[in-house]
């Protein structure tokens, strides 16, 4: 049994909160992760997980052994890395592993990856773009960025980065073909473009209308944003997206934005690392990048 690796999917189980969850994060198969669970288990003689078809919970022992894998697997990564540490710190060396939301990450993360890269020709990056919360230590992140309220931590560095604004446009021909609506409450008459994933909660929210969730519909909804930023340009409907998605459209008045003064409120955005007393200067140099592009 490899039991830093059988330790580091019981993480992921117990973080993600299924095995399928973990095994798309360790990018192994449901089966193989309870595999590991079931080692892990024997290699202890104790029940770590409570398991039913629906749903699994830890036991007191499980509870008790997260918090101590946590901060074993935390050590050894730092222990990989202490070769890199003795060497040279004015010259950023190694491989840097990096999560985001697809959306942001597509269009302002990738871009400064880049970046950081052509400056830093010794290192190389990973970039993983899913709209998840990944478990930085257990699935070996060097970095993730977060859109949303962030849980205390004691083993994470949060960086504030800019607001995650959202942003209500159409096209030039749309407002023309249909009329530009002067205040959300007129949106009822028009045809939206709705994201499939939202829930109905979250979204079209506007203070003037006391933050009450707008019950919109429209001829075309998708699961992705690009799709609807294309259906948008294609003059089907009103949008709300993310302003970095749209940056470039409202620039060049392929889009024109509505409501300026009446948007839903700004979502928080952080740049997370662990904790460390001396951070390799891989992560350090791309901490300062990250908020030199991205900072508030």
């Amino acid at each position: 049994m490899d039991l830093l690796r059988a330790m580091a999917v019981f993480v992921s189980v117990a973080d993600t909160g299924s095995f399928a969850a973990a095994a798309r994060a360790q990018r192994v198969s449901a089966v193989m992760v309870g595999k590991h669970v079931h080692q892990l288990e024997t290699h202890l003689g104790a029940r770590l997980l409570q398991r039913d078809t629906r749903k699994q919970r830890l036991t007191e022992v499980g509870a008790a052994f997260l918090e101590e894998a946590r901060q074993a697997l935390e050590q050894v990564r730092r222990a990989e890395t202490v070769a890199e540490r003795l060497q040279d710190h004015a010259r950023p060396r190694g491989h840097l592993r990096v999560t985001a939301p697809l959306t942001l990450g597509t269009a302002a993360v990738a871009p400064l990856a880049t970046a950081f890269l052509r400056a830093h020709p010794d290192v190389s990056l990973d970039l993983v773009l899913a709209d998840r919360m990944s478990d930085l230590i257990a699935e070996g992140f060097d970095a993730a960025i977060r859109i949303g309220p962030l849980p205390d931590s004691d083993h994470l560095v949060a960086r504030p980065l800019r607001p995650y604004r959202m942003i209500v446009c159409a096209s030039p021909e749309y407002l023309r073909e249909r009329g530009t609506p002067h205040s959300p409450s007129e949106l009822a008459q028009h045809s939206c473009l709705n994201h499939l994933l939202w829930h109905p909660n979250a979204g079209w929210r506007f203070a003037s209308l006391g933050g009450e969730p707008l019950r919109l519909r429209g001829r075309f909804a998708s699961n992705h944003g690009d799709a609807l930023r294309r259906a948008a340009l294609d003059g089907c409907g009103i949008l709300l997206q993310p302003e970095v998605l749209l940056a470039d459209d409202l620039a060049t008045g392929r889009l024109l934005p509505l409501f300026e003064h009446d948007l839903p409120p700004p979502r928080p955005v952080h740049l997370l690392y662990p904790r460390d007393r001396q951070p390799l200067p891989k992560l350090s140099r791309f901490v300062d990048a990250v908020l030199a592009a991205m900072g508030p």
